[in-house]
């Protein structure tokens, strides 16, 4: 008999849609979130949270496979160190990553935050993978929002978005997999040009709106310029453009808040 796959954070958005294709592929899931539930059938709720190293004893008590998703704004770092030290101490024999593109590049606390946490996977002594992918198309849309409000587009500003769904079905396919390093880059199938996307944006909403280009400054700015936060030629490009997104968002009820787990 197969022991769960311990699921971090899997009651937010990525784990979600992560956590059902583990269950379709006939795989048991326990769930570290700070928000437990009553469980379900094949799907364990466990009450813990990373950053605080609450919990993880109980939560990997016999587990060999963890998908770690939770996740912030800030303090992931120090939570990957904590999963670290507890999955080493439980014997833990694969974990999985998820990252994001450009976190050894970008010259933002958050992209660094997310290196430290990919070098702490990475020394931890235990098998490991990491998977780095580009800003979730439900990341961007409050970005667009805001900036279309503002009627201004940064200049040189492109992303790369990417569905959720065709995150989770690569989450799945390594979580039930072996131990890879650090595999390919996953983006969205364009690169879009921010203005573009407010265009996209209002013409969803049936109106146009002039933009005030605007210049990013500093090091973050030639960054952004430079195409650091963008995937190489080796990515592998997948899922819903964002134009096909925002479509859907039109007639798709809002995705409730992610848990940081």
């Amino acid at each position: 008999m197969s022991t769960p796959i311990l699921v971090t954070g899997g009651t937010g958005n990525i784990g979600r849609h992560t956590v059902p294709l583990l269950r379709a592929a006939g795989e048991d899931v326990r769930i570290l979130t700070r928000h437990p539930r009553a469980a379900v059938p094949g799907v364990e709720y466990v009450e813990g949270d990373t950053a605080r190293a609450v919990g993880l004893d109980r939560a990997l008590d016999g587990i060999e496979t963890v998908l770690h998703l939770a996740g912030g704004a800030k303090g992931d770092d120090v939570a990957a160190r904590n999963l670290v030290a507890a999955a080493r101490n439980a014997g833990v024999r694969h974990l999985i990553l998820i990252s994001v593109v450009g976190a050894d590049r970008m010259p933002i606390g958050y992209f660094r935050m997310k290196a430290d946490a990919e070098r702490a996977v990475e020394e931890s002594g235990i098998p490991w993978t990491v998977l780095r992918v580009a800003q979730l198309h439900d990341f961007a849309t409050p970005i667009v929002k805001s900036l279309s409000a503002m009627r201004i587009a940064p200049r040189a500003l492109r992303f790369e978005t990417v569905g959720v769904d065709a995150v989770a079905e690569r989450l799945a396919e390594l979580a039930l997999g072996a131990p890879a390093g650090r595999v390919r880059d996953l983006a969205g199938p364009e690169v879009q040009e921010i203005g573009d996307m407010l265009k996209a944006f209002d013409r969803e909403r049936g109106r146009t709106r002039r933009q005030l280009p605007i210049r990013i400054p500093g090091a973050v700015g030639r960054a952004y310029r430079a195409g650091d936060n963008l995937a190489d030629v080796t990515a592998v490009r997948a899922g819903s453009t964002w134009a096909e997104h925002l479509a859907a968002a039109r007639t798709s009820p809002a995705e409730p808040t992610v848990d940081a787990g």
